[in-house]
């Protein structure tokens, strides 16, 4: 029995096969380069977007990228509710105010306050027990209010405890102080109150305030 040539025949790839591999070749080479390059491309876009700055912040100025404490009491304000006057009022804002619960307040210490020509001349510090008073005068804002009974007329600062100066306060600094009641025994005319005074967010005097409310 004879087999047909076409069955014997070589298996030779033709030219149309042949050049139809290679289309199909190139097509998938070029295919993939494209995908390589949009992925690298997209690699490159990312990194310059997240390194990148917003151009309208570099061109902020300074005096304007700060916000302001915003004013909850103003210095008329503070002087209708405390006795104190100059040289010892040491309250200039609340920026912070929960009658008979806690208040925020801030002190500008300049180099014209009348203590820095003794306290120190070559040295401008703010003396560590005018910044007790003064958050103690914060402490004032708190109670003398209805909601505590508090009355200018017989309210005192009756004591400190626990008192820490942790850094020196001096000239052209902004004093936060916040000071909240702890505990109020009305039958007894005592308050305690917790207080912490800051500069640029970090502490720099803390303790804790016994108030008392009686006949002078």
């Amino acid at each position: 029995m004879e087999l047909c040539p076409l069955l014997i025949m070589p298996l030779l790839p033709s030219r149309i096969s042949v050049f139809a591999s290679q289309k199909l070749l190139f097509s998938s080479h070029l295919k993939l380069k494209k995908k390589n390059m949009a992925s690298s491309t997209s690699l490159t876009t990312f990194c310059s977007l997240d390194s990148a700055k917003d151009p309208k912040e570099e061109q902020t100025p300074i005096e304007l990228k700060y916000p302001a404490y915003p004013t909850v009491m103003d210095i008329n304000q503070i002087r209708d509710i405390l006795p104190h006057r100059f040289p010892f009022l040491l309250v200039d804002r609340v920026i912070e105010h929960n009658p008979g619960v806690s208040a925020v307040a801030i002190k500008n210490v300049t180099i014209n306050d009348n203590f820095f020509p003794g306290h120190f001349p070559e040295r401008p510090i703010m003396p560590g027990v005018l910044m007790v008073e003064a958050m103690a005068q914060v402490g004032g804002l708190v109670m003398l209010q209805p909601e505590v009974g508090g009355s200018r007329e017989n309210f005192f600062f009756a004591g400190i405890d626990k008192v820490r100066f942790r850094k020196p306060v001096i000239a052209g600094d902004t004093l936060v102080m916040r000071m909240t009641l702890t505990k109020l025994q009305k039958r007894f005319g005592i308050a305690k109150m917790e207080g912490k005074a800051y500069v640029g967010g970090e502490v720099v005097c803390e303790g804790e305030f016994l108030m008392a409310t009686g006949s002078a």
